[in-house]
């Protein structure tokens, strides 16, 4: 798939007129993919406008695994996703989301495959510019926001991973790592160093804040990091940097793992980031946070462990509780500040 710079961007008057404030807030860029990313997004669009979601496209499995192997395209579900986290609480926002989350129940090859996919797919070959159709979308839409993906081509995901009492092995791809039980040691995305857009570079060096996480630390999260552009392009911005934690961490491919260790896991691999904030739920910490906010402290972290989940026992984000932390660290508000 190329990028052509001679499609036009098109301006509709389509779109619905913004429930919300007309401020714009701050220039913010959240990563990630799947859910994780969705959380953020769903929590992100209450205090800003001015928000870019720069999504991980890696995924293999489900529909967008099936039109990745019968097509040369980038998977559109994370995509997808984004774009419908962004969408207005509005009629038309609510309606155009459940449109394109929507998906078909046959007995045949449509079964499990999602419209907003076979729209987003659409616009690429029609237009042959990914940035184009996504934003074309979004349009429809009427996102709060942009969506771009990581890189201009799709990605996989190979994982050296160690089973107690049956050595390593090598897994190949997005769907297997994610739902892996055994220690991941090591993570390569292939290509390493694919192309990246460069309204994804710019989005980054114009952003006042980035959001990294939550989501599945190693094919959600760490692919942000693993690629060499991308990566420098985050370490060298201006912009303030916050980890959003997980909900629960050790579950699937990163069974018995801590938060420390996810801290630390995404710190190791990019060693020139700093972050500069670190949110996390207490009630997904075995020591209320403890150990978390001791380590984010050594590496020159402010932490704000706040209740953020729904409250019901599941690993869901509730996006208004979550909106909160996100403004209060933009405010500087902490419950466990550094000493300096």
């Amino acid at each position: 798939m190329t990028v052509s710079a001679n499609v036009p961007r098109r301006t509709s008057s389509l779109m619905p007129t913004p429930l919300r404030s007309r401020t714009r807030g701050p220039k913010v860029v959240a990563f990630g993919g799947g859910h994780g990313l969705s959380a953020s997004l769903n929590a992100l669009r209450h205090l800003t406008r001015d928000l870019t979601a720069v999504v991980t496209v890696a995924d293999n499995g489900g529909s967008s695994g099936r039109l990745r192997a019968e097509m040369p395209i980038l998977p559109p579900g994370d995509l997808r996703m984004a774009l419908s986290a962004l969408c207005e609480d509005s009629e038309w926002g609510v309606t155009w989301r459940d449109v394109v989350q929507h998906r078909f129940t046959s007995e045949g090859d449509m079964d499990g495959h999602s419209l907003g996919n076979f729209l987003i797919v659409a616009l690429w070959q029609l237009l042959d510019d990914p940035i184009a159709a996504l934003d074309y979308v979004g349009e429809l839409l009427g996102t709060s926001g942009r969506v771009l993906p990581m890189a201009l081509e799709p990605l996989d995901i190979e994982a050296l991973v160690s089973f107690p009492g049956e050595g390593t092995r090598t897994i190949r791809g997005q769907a297997d790592v994610a739902a892996t039980t055994g220690h991941v040691e090591t993570l390569r995305v292939i290509p390493p160093e694919p192309a990246i857009a460069r309204e994804v570079l710019d989005s980054i060096d114009e952003a006042e804040w980035l959001v990294i996480g939550p989501g599945s630390w190693y094919t959600s999260v760490l692919p942000h990091v693993k690629i060499p552009e991308l990566r420098e392009a985050i370490e060298h911005t201006k912009a303030r940097k916050i980890l959003t934690m997980n909900l629960a961490a050790g579950r699937s491919e990163t069974v018995g793992l801590t938060g420390v260790d996810l801290l630390n896991i995404v710190c190791d691999a990019a060693p020139g980031l700093a972050f500069d904030a670190l949110i996390a739920d207490p009630s997904a910490e075995r020591d209320g946070g403890k150990a978390l906010t001791s380590a984010a402290h050594e590496r020159g972290i402010d932490v704000l462990m706040r209740m953020v989940s729904t409250g019901d026992g599941t690993p869901t984000h509730d996006p208004l509780r979550l909106a909160t932390a996100y403004r209060d660290v933009f405010n500087g508000v902490f419950t466990h500040p550094r000493k300096d």
